[in-house]
């Protein structure tokens, strides 16, 4: 289990509820939480914090149990601005207590990501929130922040698959104790599943395509959060205990990457998200 450097540990994968809204985010958590998973990704911008609250509600599993993840909106940077955004956040979760808070993007040309951290820092000094983290942020901003505060986001969210594997933010990452967390571990749309080394790992080792990626995630490091609706597709991507890859299978899918690896992401240096 990847180990925050709060002393929190987290599940070796995680469940993604973008772009789920309303019942059906509501079924999909549910079904999510029953099948095993007990890291729920949400976001202000998802616009299903509402619908990730509700399962939580209703679902049998103890909340402690539960890691329950959202992200603050670029239109919400600032310090003053953060806290009544996490306020508004936990209204629509229906809970006190966040576990794990993120910045969602660090919207450098506006140039409040370090506001809107140190308030982050606070709201885990009171004790609100469990974890802080973030989201799209390269090492010169990771950086910042820490320099500005002296804590060190325990977590950083990126697109990573083995299109777009993430070498040397990843070895960023391990130097300073950050873990790598994935959106869009897939690849989306993009042809990963097809590629030769991904294919023919799966032909080896008689699982899903989708299953030797999610297993390459784990095996390099990274915990992924793949999204499905579907409660068969849920356990089996849950389901990746009975096989390990070799060396050699996961060289090979991380050699993928390629300078077109982020086709379907954003850039932190040009994206700003509201």
């Amino acid at each position: 289990m990847p180990a925050l450097t709060d002393g929190t540990s987290l599940p070796d994968i995680g469940f993604g509820t973008y772009p789920l809204c309303d019942e059906e985010a509501t079924s999909a958590v549910l079904s999510a939480l029953e099948a095993g998973y007990r890291l729920i990704d949400s976001a202000v911008n998802y616009r299903n914090e509402d619908a990730v609250g509700r399962a939580i509600a209703r679902t049998d599993v103890p909340r402690d149990e539960i890691i329950v993840a959202t992200k603050i909106p670029g239109r919400d940077h600032g310090f003053d601005s953060t806290l009544a955004s996490f306020d508004r956040s936990t209204d629509a979760l229906g809970l006190e207590h966040i576990d794990l808070y993120l910045i969602h993007w660090p919207n450098p040309r506006v140039d409040q990501y370090v506001d809107t951290w140190r308030a982050m820092v606070r709201l885990q000094e009171e004790g609100r929130v469990g974890s802080i983290g973030v989201s799209n942020f390269t090492p010169e901003y990771l950086t910042r922040v820490a320099d500005a505060t002296g804590v060190m986001p325990a977590l950083n969210q990126v697109e990573l698959h083995p299109f777009f594997p993430q070498v040397v933010l990843r070895a960023f990452h391990a130097q300073h104790g950050i873990v790598t967390e994935a959106w869009s571990p897939l690849g989306r749309a993009a042809p990963v599943k097809e590629s030769a080394p991904v294919a023919g790992a799966a032909a080896t080792h008689g699982v899903t395509a989708a299953q030797v990626i999610l297993r390459w995630h784990q095996q390099i490091g990274s915990l992924p959060i793949p999204k499905s609706g579907d409660p068969d597709r849920q356990r089996e991507n849950l389901d990746l205990g009975g096989f390990t890859l070799t060396d050699d299978e996961v060289a090979a899918m991380t050699a993928l990457g390629r300078p077109d690896g982020r086709l379907f992401g954003g850039d932190p240096e040009t994206h700003e998200e509201m």
